[in-house]
This record gives structure tokens, C-alpha cells and sequence, in this order.
């Protein structure tokens, strides 16, 4: 029997194509920080830890100028800018300055190889770049008042996790229903929020589930221009933080600290995470590190400008596994399925319109008004997704289908392991073979015979690593957390099978 709807479900209509929207959103993200500024023009509305705040008409204000100065060097409606800055009051202020100006902003990945860079800027065909150590344009205030859903907001380029990245358009009504998600599903409520941002700007959890939803609601984000754990905790508790978003090994670290229990954490609200399953004893050691705080898992993906899913708070116990139920205007499917296993689909106003310059891939990945998003997923009854595997990440050993991550879920509840990535490793006769590759927690050593007889415990047999490898330095990961299995790939020797 299908739950009850948790999230908020008014003021919802669905059109000629059978999406579900929001009605009564702003028209654009001009339109939004204006009313920001008009209701709440003296809060605070960004800090940069240890560097300047800025209230909403200040933030209105200098947006305003940014784009003056965009437009006398002749940015028009339409062209792109690149954001080439690190995370601060500085970026902000480009980006609703792009947008003041009507044209569309293009984060560039400040962890890019040079080759990437120079790609993402000659494939977006940005007229101009917003440098770290430049000052920032500046003239007499300009603001475009025509914008609409349809224009063009921002590309986010992906993590070129495989060739090049793909620049994911996003439009005005993309942004600001996935802002409207992030209100209904708890990130963003309306008010005195402050959220704390630690992850990258240019990456879609910072800007779209951050910055743009605590705009909106009048709240205050405050950003860490590179992350550090002391710094994270420190600013939990001197700017009074009530939300956060990282991935789960940082609240680990965090709680982990010798130093943790001297600060007071009873401000924070909640605390979400993305990017990777969390074992049920970190949940229950962060919900006794926050005593007051509601912990939510979350999917999504730069295609859906951020939110797809959510787990609600009530659930985070009992339902670990799962990254929760549809935001109110998405809908999920599965598609080829293989048992209760199928590859996710997604519809909805947050699904941006394609990848730029990309009509081939766009058209093979949005087919028919869905995102094949290339997860593979269960989808129970209820309405509880669980991802199980990426789609060209699953292991066929001999024809027995293997779901990465339902290893790495048993492997990562060991004592001794702090996080795992699993992939299969070439294999003449069984085409692939499972492999770990598994990081002690600090202080803790892993003996390889201790952890194959506890995978044994909780897995099928052909399901149980054959090749398994301690790596010393946390896995590598992109800006929203998931592991880089290709780069792992290059670099991992298997050497000889367990058995």
C-alpha cells in the first residue's frame, strides 16, 4: 500500500504533456532575488566564512551593477558566461550578476585539468570569464525584466566521469522548481534559516539546494571557501547553523574529531546527505552527535538541476537503504526490467531541456519526455527508491548480475572499513569478477580473511569479492560525492584472486 504523500502537494497541475507543475512560481531567478531583497532587504543574506556579509539589498544591489558592467562590455541576452571562481561571497555575486544581465552562467569546475577548462569554454562559447584575483565588473545597475521559465539560466557541465563533460542546460523554470522541491521536501524552508555550504558552488547540491532555496526564503547561506573539518565544525556552531548537505564520510570525520563534543550542536536542524549510502551505525552515531537534528538522504543528479528524491527524516533508521520518495512534481519509472531491477526514468519541470551542443546524446538520453538516467533502481511498492548500481558499473560474473553498491552496502558495515568501491576485474572465463577496494577508518588496520568471512555472512557466494585491495588514502570522488570508479580503474593492481 503506497504511503501517505509526505511532501507538500498543493497548488499543483499537470499540463497538455502530462508533467506535474508548480503554479505561481516567480517568473525567473531575477524576479525571485528581487522579492527577496523588497521583503527582506536588511537580512542577512551571505557570509563568507572568515570574509564579507552581505544583506539582500546589497546582494540585489551589486548583482544589479555586475550586470551593468556585463552589458558595457557588451553581454547580451542569450550569451554564455563562465564562472571560473572559488567558492565565496564573489561567486555569488557573478552568478545572479549573469542572470541580472539575462545571460546564462556556466560554473566551471575549478578541479578541471586545464584541457577540460579550455573544453567547457570554447564548447559553451562564453564571451566572457569571471577570474579569481580580477575585480568584478561594475557600472551603473542594470536588471532584464523580460526572462521566462524557457530562457536559458546556467550550463553545468559534468564531472567528465567519462570523456569529456556534457553542459546540462538549465532554465529559469528548471531552477526554480527544483528550488520549490527543496522548500516542500524540508532543505529550504522560508525564514531564518541559515545554511551552511561546504560543498562547491559549481556543483549543483551548493548552488541549486543551497544558495538559490535560502535566497529565496529570505535565510542566510554561509559558505566555506574550501573545505576544512575544524572549520566545518567551528562554523556549525559561530554562525548558528541550522541546515547542511555533505556526503556522509564528512560527517564521520566530523563526529570524529577529538574536539567535537566542546562545541554546541544543538542549532542544527537538519543535516542531509547525497552521493553515497550511509551505513545504519553512522545514522545513529550522527543523530546522537546532533541531538536535535533530523537526518534526510537525498538522489538526484545535474539533469534534474539537483533534487529527484527524498527520504524524510521518519525513515532515515528504518529505511537506510533508500534515497527516499519523489519530490512532488517528479515522476519515477523503471524501464528493461530484470526482476525487481530496472533502469531509472525521470519526469519532471526540474529535468533540463538537454545537454548544449549535444543533439545525439541529448536525444538518446531524453527519450519521450524521460531522463534515462542510467541507475539502476528498485522501486517498491510504497514508493521507496533504492539505487543499486550505476547501469555500466554492474558486474556480470558468468551471467550472475552483481549491484555494486548492495556490496559495498554489507562490506561498508564492517568496524574496520570506512568507505569501498567495487567493480568487477576482467576475467577469461567469467568475463568479470568481483573486486573491493576498501579504506580502514582511521586508527583501524583490515585483515582482507576477516572481511571476506563477514561478506560471506551477508551475501551470496557470487556475490563475495574475489580480488580485494586496502587503499590508505580516501577514494576519489566528484563534487557531489560519488566515487570515481574510472580513475580507481587506471590506477588499481588486483594482483593475485582470494579464490
Amino acid at each position: 500500500m503506497p504511503l501517505p504523500q509526505p511532501f507538500d502537494q498543493s497548488g499543483i497541475s499537470r499540463d497538455a504533456a502530462g508533467i506535474a507543475r508548480y503554479q505561481n512560481l516567480a517568473s525567473s531567478l531575477v524576479e525571485m532575488l528581487q522579492r527577496s531583497a523588497e521583503r527582506w532587504p536588511d537580512a542577512e543574506a551571505l557570509v563568507e566564512v572568515d570574509g564579507a556579509r552581505l544583506t539582500y539589498r546589497e546582494l540585489r544591489d551589486r548583482s544589479a551593477r555586475i550586470a551593468g558592467g556585463l552589458r558595457a562590455q557588451g553581454i547580451r541576452q542569450g550569451d554564455r558566461v563562465a564562472i571560473r571562481l572559488p567558492n565565496g561571497i564573489d561567486w555569488c555575486l557573478a552568478f545572479f550578476g549573469i542572470q541580472f544581465a539575462g545571460a546564462a552562467a556556466v560554473p566551471v569546475n575549478t578541479r578541471f585539468s586545464e584541457a577540460e577548462i579550455d573544453y567547457v569554454l570554447t564548447d559553451s562559447g562564453s564571451a566572457f570569464t569571471f577570474l579569481a584575483g580580477e575585480p568584478l565588473p561594475d557600472a551603473a545597475p542594470f536588471a532584464i525584466e523580460s526572462l521566462h521559465h524557457h530562457d536559458l539560466a546556467a550550463i553545468f557541465y559534468t564531472s567528465g566521469t567519462t570523456g569529456f563533460p556534457k553542459g546540462a542546460m538549465t532554465t529559469h523554470g528548471n531552477f526554480l522548481s527544483n528550488m520549490e522541491n527543496a522548500r516542500r521536501v524540508g532543505i529550504g524552508p522560508a525564514g531564518e534559516i541559515r545554511n551552511l555550504v561546504s560543498a562547491p558552488l559549481f556543483h549543483v547540491t551548493g548552488c541549486n539546494t543551497q544558495l538559490l532555496p535560502t535566497c529565496a526564503g529570505g535565510g542566510t547561506t554561509v559558505i566555506l571557501p574550501q573545505f576544512n573539518v575544524q572549520t566545518f565544525i567551528r562554523t556549525l556552531e559561530a554562525e548558528r547553523i541550522d541546515v547542511t548537505i555533505t556526503v556522509p564520510a564528512i560527517y564521520w570525520l566530523a563526529i570524529h574529531q577529538p574536539n567535537f563534543r566542546e562545541f554546541n550542536m544543538s542549532r542544527v536542524r537538519r543535516l542531509a546527505y547525497g552521493g553515497a549510502a550511509a551505513a545504519p551505525d553512522l545514522i545513529a552515531a550522527i543523530l546522537n552527535a546532533f541531538p536535535n537534528a533530523a537526518v534526510s538522504n537525498s538522489y538526484g543528479l545535474t539533469e534534474v538541476s539537483s533534487i529527484a528524491t527524498f527520504l524524510p527524516a521518519e525513515y532515515s533508521v528504518t529505511r537506510p537503504d533508500s534515497v527516499g520518495l519523489a519530490a512532488p512534481v517528479v515522476d519515477l519509472r523503471l524501464t528493461d526490467v530484470s526482476g525487481e531491477v530496472g533502469e531509472l526514468l525521470i519526469r519532471g519541470p526540474n529535468v533540463v531541456p538537454g545537454y548544449w551542443n549535444k543533439p545525439e546524446a541529448t536525444a538518446e538520453t531524453f527519450a519521450g519526455g524521460w531522463l534515462r538516467t542510467g541507475d539502476l533502481a528498485k522501486l517498491d511498492g510504497q514508493g521507496f527508491l533504492q539505487i543499486v548500481d550505476r547501469k555500466k558499473d554492474m558486474v556480470n560474473r558468468g551471467g550472475e548480475n552483481v549491484y555494486c553498491v548492495e556490496v559495498e552496502s554489507a562490506l561498508t558495515a564492517h568496524p574496520d572499513i570506512f568507505e569501498v568501491a567495487v567493480m568487477g576485474v576482467p576475467d577469461e572465463m567469467m568475463g568479470e569478477k568481483v573486486g573491493a577496494i576498501v579504506v580502514p577508518k582511521p586508527g583501524r588496520e583490515i585483515a582482507i580473511p576477516d572481511v571476506i568471512r563477514f561478506a560471506r555472512e551477508r551475501l551470496a557466494d557470487f556475490k563475495v569479492p574475489q580480488y580485494m585491495v586496502v587503499r590508505t588514502e580516501f577514494l576519489p570522488r566528484n563534487p557531489g560525492g560519488k566515487i570515481l570508479k574510472k580513475a580507481l580503474r587506471q590506477t588499481v593492481e588486483w594482483g593475485k584472486p582470494l579464490r
